[in-house]
């Protein structure tokens, strides 16, 4: 052979022996070694007795070679020839042989001609056992990622819960740096009421010292549009705090939260999940419950587990706050806008939780979670009294009242659009029909479940709706509206 195809010597004297070489690769140092013509078609299979390639292998003889392997993998055997027949020595290509048992069985081929005209020596190595310890490396990497994911997100889980129901959190102007909006743990950290937190600096509440870092963290903050962070003391506090300030936009106006905090995490418990943290969350008496803008339950702690009756956090999570809330769509969707819009805020009034037993009202607080390009809102849920249950009124059906109440509507035509003419008629119905239902199960809730063909749930949180609506209206002419 010519030193144009590859300075190898000449290999033709050998090709009479080319199934004796096959023979001996195999037993020597490979797992399958082929004879092939000039037309690429398998004159001779040696195999050294793997399986399944034993029992693939076995009727190749007289077969193309591009034949053999998976059509993923064809135009490497149409490299391998044409580089072979080019330079008389192929460099290591990985093909695919499918089986009989339908798995395909990788082999790595080198193969080189024995001779101008010659036939072609292939000899392959079966990488099934590289392959599987590859893919043992594989799925344990994937284990420790998911083990540390998993880690990472209970941190986070417990950090969010913690931070809703115990941080003091301040919206500050950023333009001029005073405070418009203060929650309750502001107050009691600050020793001040919220009325006397509004309109103060924002850095009235540290020590002297620690004011122009407080200072600096919020100018950042402004200009840069990131969440920034420093450690400051708090003006006769021993502890030393951290204060996180996050820049948000409402109403075009920039504002900055700022989140103060002083339980830090032990240094310790950095290496796993923070036992400490664990505890605390798990021992409040407020609920505290993360949503996503829409309403859409992501977590929540134990108290507001109990306070709707459910046992596992998995139970609430993607469904709607609204499930447990005596709340509207429009009510929720308000309180949800006012604190995208103003960091924080709070219901005028309690609102029944329906779900768990007994029922109870609940004063509700709303704060905005900026987490760098993720936002969340946070909900406190504390109640207002004892844990008794909230007997609803139970008016006795008239069909003078249903009437009474469209009469009142059709006065109203002309003033009120059709459209909320048609809710609050709907409104009215479905009172007058589930006071029906009740008075006929004789009180069985349950029974005027049924009867309505609604879950006894749904029926809980309508009739809580209605009757809070109700309770909240004045008296008029016209029905109360639907909650």
């Amino acid at each position: 052979m010519s030193s144009a195809k590859g300075d190898l010597p000449d290999l033709g004297p050998l090709s009479p022996w080319a199934p004796e070489l096959a023979e001996t690769f195999v037993s020597l140092a490979s797992d399958i070694a082929l004879v092939i013509d000039e037309q690429g078609v398998i004159r001779k299979v040696a195999h050294g007795g793997a399986v399944p390639l034993e029992l693939t292998a076995h009727d190749w003889v007289g077969r193309a070679w591009i034949d053999t392997v998976t059509g993923d993998t064809r135009t490497k055997i149409d490299k391998l020839l044409s580089e072979v027949s080019a330079t008389g020595l192929a460099r290591r290509r990985e093909v695919n042989h499918p089986s009989a048992g339908g798995e395909n069985i990788p082999v790595a081929y080198t193969a080189v001609r024995l001779g101008e005209h010659g036939p072609v020596l292939a000899v392959g190595r079966d990488l099934r056992a590289i392959a599987a310890i590859q893919q043992r490396f594989i799925d344990a990497q994937r284990d420790l990622e998911r083990g540390y994911w998993a880690t990472r997100q209970a941190e986070s889980r417990y950090r969010l819960l913690f931070q809703v129901a115990t941080d003091a959190v301040v919206v500050v102007d950023a333009a001029s740096l005073a405070i418009l909006e203060a929650n309750q743990a502001a107050a009691t950290l600050f020793d001040l009421g919220i009325e006397q937190l509004v309109g103060r600096a924002a850095v009235f509440g540290f020590e002297h010292r620690s004011r122009p870092a407080v200072e600096e963290l919020l100018t950042t903050a402004r200009t840069s549009g990131r969440p920034s962070e420093i450690r400051a003391r708090l003006a006769g506090k021993v502890t030393a705090a951290s204060v996180a300030a996050t820049p948000f936009r409402a109403d075009d106006q920039m504002r900055l939260l700022v989140r103060v905090r002083t339980v830090d995490t032990p240094p310790a418990a950095a290496q796993a999940l923070d036992a400490t943290l664990v505890r605390l969350v798990d021992q409040l008496s407020e609920g505290v419950v993360i949503t996503d803008p829409s309403g859409r339950i992501q977590m929540a702690n134990p108290a507001f587990l109990k306070l709707v009756g459910l046992r596992a956090e998995a139970e609430l999570k993607g469904r709607s706050l609204l499930e447990w809330l005596a709340l509207s769509p429009a009510d929720l969707a308000a309180l949800i806008q006012r604190a995208r819009s103003h960091g924080l805020t709070r219901s005028p009034q309690g609102v029944q939780v329906s779900g768990g037993a007994p029922l109870v009202r609940v004063e509700i607080a709303a704060a905005l979670l900026a987490e760098g390009d993720q936002e969340c809102i946070g909900f406190t849920l504390r109640r207002i009294a004892s844990d008794a249950a909230v007997a609803p009124p139970a008016p006795q059906p008239r069909i003078d009242d249903l009437q009474a109440g469209v009469e009142a509507l059709a006065q109203s035509l002309g003033d009120v659009p059709l459209p909320e003419l048609m809710r609050q008629a709907g409104a009215l119905a479905e009172r007058y029909l589930i006071t029906a239902a009740l008075e006929r199960s004789g009180g069985d809730a349950a029974a005027a479940a049924g009867l309505l063909q609604v879950s006894r749930r749904s029926l809980a949180l309508r009739h809580r709706r209605q009757a809070g609506a109700a309770a909240r209206s004045p008296k008029s002419d016209r029905p109360p509206e639907a909650g």
